[in-house]
């Protein structure tokens, strides 16, 4: 099994596929690196070096008690960067993943990184503040926490629901239980305050890269408005922004195909 460890000690799992041109893919909550499938598998076909891993407390990678902090998951990134000894990449961040995409550029400088995707991405931040009103109420994070404490196994599998917009096969939603149940529930929690509560504003200043920006006009899971179209709006002329009219959160897989052809053309 191929690992990573961290500065803390957290190993992480981490898939090293292909040739070429490095891909970083970052996956969403709850999920793991497996979620990546579709991509993964015709970008390293195609001729890139694709690398994914599970986040600290998700798939086969260890579960600490703490650490859930974008700072900390930032920091890991940059361990698997350094480690594998990727240079000229692309890190590609999906949902919460987006995130880790946008602490890196800013308390790593970008180092290595020519061009950035920000995919359903919570970056520049969900929560409703002043600077954020189209965000999300506090209550609906709690809400989510106390979901998954009570009983995590069905918060998650009608989570998945609304998730894919209803528009998967009952086997994607099995897979997508089966990943998120693999996590550690202290992460799961953790990672709701961390997703639901970091704000990315000023992170967004550090993209000094061409960005991709792609997002689902359906996404009930991250609001389009405080996410991709923000974020497409701070970060300015290097951004593309594609915005999939009915398309739900997991695009990744209700968009297959078409998400592919946006990212490898975004690629070259």
């Amino acid at each position: 099994m191929p690992l990573v460890t961290t500065k803390d000690q957290t190993q992480l799992y981490v898939k090293d596929w292909g040739e070429g041109r490095p891909v970083v893919l970052i996956h969403g909550w709850p999920l793991n690196s497996d979620s990546w499938e579709y991509q993964a598998v015709r970008l390293a076909e195609s001729g890139h070096r694709v690398v994914a891993y599970d986040r600290r407390g998700f798939g086969r990678s260890g579960q600490p008690f703490q650490g859930y902090d974008y700072d900390t998951m930032a920091d890991d990134l940059d361990t698997v960067m350094r480690e594998l000894d990727l240079k000229d990449a692309a890190i590609v961040g999906f949902s919460m993943g987006g995130g880790e995409v946008a602490r890196y550029m800013s308390r790593h400088e970008g180092r290595n990184v020519r061009a950035a995707g920000l995919i359903a991405s919570v970056a520049p931040g969900m929560l409703k503040s002043d600077k954020n009103p189209d965000g999300v109420t506090a209550d609906v994070f709690e809400g989510m926490k106390d979901g998954l404490r009570k009983d995590r196994p069905e918060f998650l599998r009608e989570f998945f629901k609304g998730f894919y917009g209803n528009k998967v096969s009952e086997g994607v939603l099995h897979w997508s239980l089966m990943m998120a149940m693999q996590a550690s529930p202290k992460a799961t929690l953790d990672c709701v305050d961390a997703f639901g509560k970091t704000d990315f504003t000023d992170d967004m200043n550090a993209f000094g890269v061409p960005a991709l920006v792609v997002h689902g006009a359906k996404d009930e899971t991250v609001p389009a408005d405080p996410s991709g179209r923000r974020a497409a709006r701070l970060i300015g002329q290097k951004a593309t922004l594609k915005e999939y009219d009915d398309a739900p959160h997991g695009l990744t897989a209700t968009h297959a195909d078409r998400f592919y052809e946006d990212l490898a053309a975004f690629l070259k």
